[in-house]
């Protein structure tokens, strides 16, 4: 589709697709190597993971050091080949899965950059959050790279539906997500958290959210071999009546939520949307990304 406009602001560029501006900044990557070891949250199985800074135009690629020849997947939408109860990436021998925490950190502080090596198919769990890959990514440092990097504003609207849960994205100056979540459990009820995602507004209201769980679920879960390194301390686990758990705020499900949709949606790269989601999935996550990669595809960009 042909440049109608181009006006340079700084190091950033509008440029007019036809009525949608496509917003470019500059790339980053990390300026050091840092490395984490831990347990996965599903499989339970020990993982070194180290994150390398990358050239620019590289992306998020995740490298399986354990395999021979060290084959990479790349961090994108097409390469999803599974999303129960977490992200799944694989390309050939390449696989790995629960990505969506790393994910998230890196897009919310705007890494676009980075080789991520595992000696296994599953990143540590961490607490359970984004922290701990946060604070790698500051640990590292960030550099700012002398290429741009394009910012896809969305043009239209955008939904996807199953039964009761739907998640939408639309035109918005930035990049904001509202969840809303409907549980009966006594302790938890209606929930809604909406925030405009910023840097900032990420490490202090989104970052340290953990996933949640629920004993009931406990039974199920380990007959598909999932949940084998959960404890009550990586999870926020919520018996039929209490929580068994310490939670950081009472609302840390939607909190977590977002953090899930913005691990999920960076495999589509940066982009201006508003995200409403309510009841969503990681299933719902991806075929969201697939539309709208579609219609950033058509912009050519």
């Amino acid at each position: 589709m042909r440049c109608q406009n181009i006006v340079e602001l700084n190091d950033v560029f509008f440029h007019l697709y036809e009525g949608s501006f496509i917003v470019e900044h500059l790339q980053h990557t990390i300026k050091k190597a840092v490395s984490y070891r831990g347990n996965g949250l599903h499989s339970g199985i020990p993982v070194t993971l180290t994150m390398l800074p990358a050239e620019p135009d590289t992306g998020i690629r995740f490298r399986r050091v354990d395999l021979p020849g060290h084959p990479e997947v790349p961090a994108h939408i097409e390469y999803v080949t599974n999303t129960m109860r977490a992200t799944t990436l694989e390309n050939g021998n390449a696989k790995v899965f629960t990505v969506e925490h790393l994910l998230s950190g890196l897009y919310a502080l705007s890494i676009n950059n980075c080789i991520i090596e595992m000696d296994s198919p599953e990143p540590p769990v961490g607490d359970g959050s984004a922290r701990t890959f946060v604070d790698l990514i500051r640990e590292a440092g960030i550099e700012t790279q002398d290429k741009p990097v394009s910012v896809f504003n969305l043009p239209e609207s955008v939904s996807v539906y199953e039964k009761n849960k739907f998640i939408a994205a639309l035109p918005y100056d930035g990049l904001r997500v509202t969840f809303t979540s409907i549980n009966p459990h006594p302790m938890l009820g209606t929930q809604m958290f909406d925030l405009v995602i910023t840097p900032e507004s990420y490490l202090k209201e989104i970052a340290s959210a953990r996933t949640i769980g629920f004993t009931w679920e406990l039974e199920a879960m380990k007959k598909l071999g999932l949940g084998k390194g959960g404890t009550l301390e990586n999870a926020v686990i919520y018996s039929e009546d209490a929580c068994l758990s310490q939670p950081r705020w009472p609302d840390e499900l939607v909190r977590h939520k977002i953090l899930d949709i913005l691990g999920d949606i960076s495999l589509i790269g940066p982009m201006h949307a508003h995200i409403i989601a309510v009841l969503g999935s990681h299933k719902l996550n991806a075929e969201l990304s697939a539309k709208l990669i579609k219609i950033r595809n058509e912009l050519h960009v």
